[in-house]
């Protein structure tokens, strides 16, 4: 079984499901309200919904006769936990490549003035 991580990047690999999280980012909706925008069935949305919510970002209440669909923030948690290490990562080779430039190019200074004096 693939992990959280996996689910939730493969969710959100589709541009009507990425809007669906940006809407839900201001604020709950119901499968209805959601499908409203798209040139789609609520059945179609509803699965899209169903990919959300089997990765996690999703989750349906009920509240009366309303079944509002609301985005788990904490999910983001792990996505932004996962990119920022990769990202730090990135940042300290970027470092040591800058410093070792650096040094390259302190040689090539100190090599010009050299023959300069020579």
């Amino acid at each position: 079984m693939a992990d959280q991580l996996t689910k939730v990047f493969a969710a959100l690999a589709d541009p009507t499901r990425r809007d669906i999280v940006a809407r839900l980012s201001i604020a709950d909706a119901t499968v209805n309200e959601l499908a409203e925008p798209y040139e789609v069935s609520v059945q179609a949305v509803s699965k899209h919904l169903k990919v959300l919510e089997d990765s996690g970002l999703v989750t349906r209440t009920r509240d009366a006769q309303r079944r509002p669909v609301h985005l788990e923030d904490n999910v983001f948690d792990l996505m932004t936990k996962w990119i920022e290490r990769y990202q730090r990562q990135a940042e300290e080779r970027y470092q040591r490549l800058d410093a070792v430039l650096d040094e390259m190019n302190a040689d090539e200074d100190s090599e010009e003035e050299s023959s300069k004096g020579a």
